[in-house]
């Protein structure tokens, strides 16, 4: 298992066979348990960032700095990335200089690109079509709440985005049972959707545009901005449209007694989640935030061999 992950890449949470995901959560709980300590000296993370980041931007640099590497920021506007040198270029000449890119872009096929041209491994940091590292932080969080993750369901609450699109693969790939509750318009994009059926084995995946129907009895809630990045100008409009869609302390009642609250930040306070909610008793938000830099750090140890 941790052979053919070595040099591998990871644009897609469905790189990742189920057993391997299990294996990086079970390494990043004992990196966060301190059971065991990683050494890679002299490694080199670079981080191509073409969109704002705090959490995946400091979790893969504190990770790449606890595992005795070194990271370099890469940043667009100050490399010859943002004067147009093409994609192609820069993926042979950075393949030369460093072991490991994390790449946050708008394009999926960037990622692509990158992965094409490289020999070393590239690591999608989030693009317009998933959030892979996410997913697996929001599953090592439900599993240390739990115990366990197949069997559980997870109700997904807003726009079917990246985020979402990620949650459907991870969920599939443990036998966690996801629902989606999307306006119309809204919806995952189907391709994905059949993927994460296809991957399920006796776990169910439902799409629908009921919130209190999906919740109901729902082990976990989760929820993201009704408006990702680039889609700033939609957001006003939107909120009439998602606000029945908010996750707050009469839909979280609907859940099961026991439910937690994810959100993957940044949460705006009132609209997709309240303050009640994100603050109160249930929620899993700042453990969650923190996995962040527990599965990055088993990764990059896992990637790198």
């Amino acid at each position: 298992m941790l052979t053919r992950l070595k040099s591998s890449d990871l644009l897609s949470l469905a790189d990742l066979q189920a057993s391997e995901v299990q294996a990086v959560l079970s390494l990043a709980g004992q990196l966060k348990r301190r059971e065991i300590e990683i050494s890679l000296p002299h490694k080199t993370l670079g981080l191509l960032f073409r969109k704002a980041s705090t959490r995946t931007r400091v979790s893969f640099s504190v990770a790449m700095y606890q595992l005795g590497g070194c990271v370099i920021d890469l940043d667009p506007s100050v490399t010859q990335v943002s004067r147009g040198e093409p994609v192609e270029d820069t993926a042979r000449v950075l393949d030369r200089y460093v072991d490991i890119l994390a790449i946050r872009t708008f394009a999926q096929l960037e990622l692509q690109t990158f992965a094409h041209y490289c020999r070393i491994p590239i690591v999608n940091a989030l693009s317009d079509r998933e959030h892979p590292c996410q997913a697996l932080a929001d599953l090592l969080t439900i599993q240390e709440n739990f115990g366990q993750l197949a069997g559980l369901t997870l109700t997904y609450v807003g726009d079917g985005n990246n985020v979402a699109h990620s949650l459907l693969l991870g969920c599939a790939l443990t036998g966690i049972n996801i629902r989606l509750a999307c306006p119309d318009g809204f919806a995952p994009e189907p391709e994905i959707v059949n993927q994460a059926r296809n991957l399920a084995q006796d776990s169910e995946v439902i799409v629908t545009n009921d919130p209190q129907l999906a919740v109901r009895a729902a082990h976990v809630v989760y929820t993201d901005v009704w408006a990702s990045m680039g889609q700033e100008a939609e957001a006003i409009d939107r909120v009439p449209i998602f606000l029945p869609y908010q996750v707050n302390r009469e839909l979280m009642a609907l859940a099961d007694p026991q439910a937690i609250a994810l959100h993957c930040l940044p949460a705006h306070r009132g609209e997709e989640i309240t303050a009640e909610v994100l603050e109160g008793t249930q929620s899993r938000v700042w453990d969650e935030a923190e996995n962040r830099l527990h599965v990055q750090k088993a990764l990059l140890a896992m990637l790198l061999g």
